[in-house]
């Protein structure tokens, strides 16, 4: 659906606000709906129509090799925990799990071996000569070189290079054609912008070899938009939705509070202005990308420079901003449906003294979470013999039984009065019941 004439203007504003103060050669933008690129405009030295003109992504290619590390996860060919070694034998961080790999957690060194490899010639990957700068599981530590080894991964499973993997199995499916590993056709010239004169050198260009992963890609606007498309759950046959939504889960943090960021299986993961955005920055020398999507609401944004610095990296942000206010997302409908579990089960719950409640939520799930006040709170999905697993929260993984008149919940104990003799409540309770001293 198109936009209205004065929200196109007002996203205009925002973009060409960007392009001058960020002093970049071109700017090209676009929010994506309805399932596809809604708009798109491109300011300073850039060709109609802009948005078939490619531009680097840099490490947004990492969500890319994040989805072909997870259909061969679907297929059963590995899983996630699974160490490194046992599918790429010889590093010096083969104890690393793919988890931690595709979530920046396995204390992998961010660069790979030898010279910058942003601006010199790709090579082949000394495989042992990757290090290890952090404990595993310890802390966040953006690596670069963890993506180059999971890209050299994929190549050895699928027994092809990772850039022939992604072309077949991820980016022509969807659609996107005018993504490729070096520029083709029409296609934006990378700069740099002097820090104190306008003037313009230009950045190199190459092939990253086995870090092709982690920075290779380059893309035009209309084909960035079908990516975010595919992170507002439009797989396209490559991904099924639910692996989509395991890719947006926030490794390590906790997402209750207001505002955090953290990162997910290949993709950033942030909390902006009440808004969860699920996406991707981009750079490489001459290069600034971004994509974000807001997946409660429907709408991605997106953003390409040929700069090495200066594009405003919340200018997605900003634009998916402007498009709330000025073309609010229109919910469907609510409709009645019948309730996963027998309706008697729903309603208040006590733990301990706390009360909370149970309701059926769409999508065939349960919720639980504080009554009245804040509270633990998580989504429950069906689990096996009528059984409910925890989706977020503290509750996540965590499975809830149903048990008479009560709710065993990792072992939390939820009853429908407060402290119920005649529930099973751990340490029980005294005899002596709730009085007065």
């Amino acid at each position: 659906m198109a936009l209205l004439p004065s929200t196109e203007r007002v996203l205009l504003a925002r973009t060409a606000r960007a392009q001058r103060d960020g002093r970049c050669p071109s700017v090209v933008a676009g929010v994506v709906r309805d399932g596809g690129l809604a708009w798109s405009a491109g300011r300073g030295a850039v060709e109609d129509p802009a948005d078939d003109v490619q531009y680097r992504l840099g490490s947004i290619s990492k969500t890319v090799c994040a989805i072909t590390v997870l259909r061969l996860r679907d297929e059963g060919l590995l899983d996630l925990s699974d160490t490194l070694e046992q599918h790429l034998p010889g590093t010096s961080v083969g104890d690393r799990t793919l988890t931690q790999l595709l979530s920046h957690t396995g204390g992998v060194t961010s660069e790979s071996p030898g010279e910058w490899w942003e601006r010199t010639p790709g090579a082949e990957l000394p495989l042992s000569a990757a290090d290890r700068v952090l404990p595993a599981g310890r802390r966040f530590h953006y690596s670069n070189l963890g993506f180059g080894l999971l890209g050299e991964l994929v190549g050895r499973v699928r027994g092809r290079t990772w850039d022939e993997v992604a072309r077949d199995e991820v980016l022509h499916p969807l659609g996107m054609h005018r993504t490729t590993p070096r520029p083709s056709g029409r296609a934006a010239q990378g700069y740099a912008v002097h820090p104190w004169s306008d003037e313009l050198l230009v950045e190199p260009e190459h092939h990253a070899g086995a870090m092709a992963a982690a920075g290779q890609l380059w893309a035009t606007a209309a084909d960035l938009g079908r990516l975010g498309a595919f992170l507002l759950g439009d797989g396209g046959g490559v991904l099924d939705p639910a692996t989509i939504e395991e890719m947006t889960v926030p490794a390590g943090v906790d997402v209750s509070g207001p505002n955090w960021t953290s990162y997910g299986l290949g993709v950033q993961v942030q909390r902006v202005d009440g808004h969860t955005l699920v996406g991707h920055g981009g750079s490489m020398p001459g290069f600034l990308a971004g994509l974000w999507a807001d997946r409660e609401d429907g709408i991605a944004a997106l953003a390409l420079a040929n700069v090495t610095s200066g594009l405003d990296g919340g200018l997605p942000a900003g634009l998916l901003a402007d498009l709330r206010t000025h073309e609010p997302t229109v919910v469907t409908p609510w409709r009645p449906a019948p309730s996963p579990v027998p309706v008697e089960l729903l309603g208040p719950w006590f733990w301990g003294p706390s009360p909370y409640v149970l309701r059926a939520v769409p999508g065939g799930l349960l919720h639980l979470g504080g009554l009245g006040r804040p509270g633990r709170s998580s989504r429950f999905r069906p689990g096996p013999d009528g059984t409910w697993i925890g989706l977020e929260g503290y509750f996540a993984g965590e499975t809830l039984r149903f048990e008479g008149d009560s709710l065993n919940l990792a072992t939390f104990v939820f009853t429908r009065t407060p402290y119920d003799p005649q529930a099973p409540v751990p340490g029980d309770v005294d005899p002596r019941g709730w009085h007065a001293p």
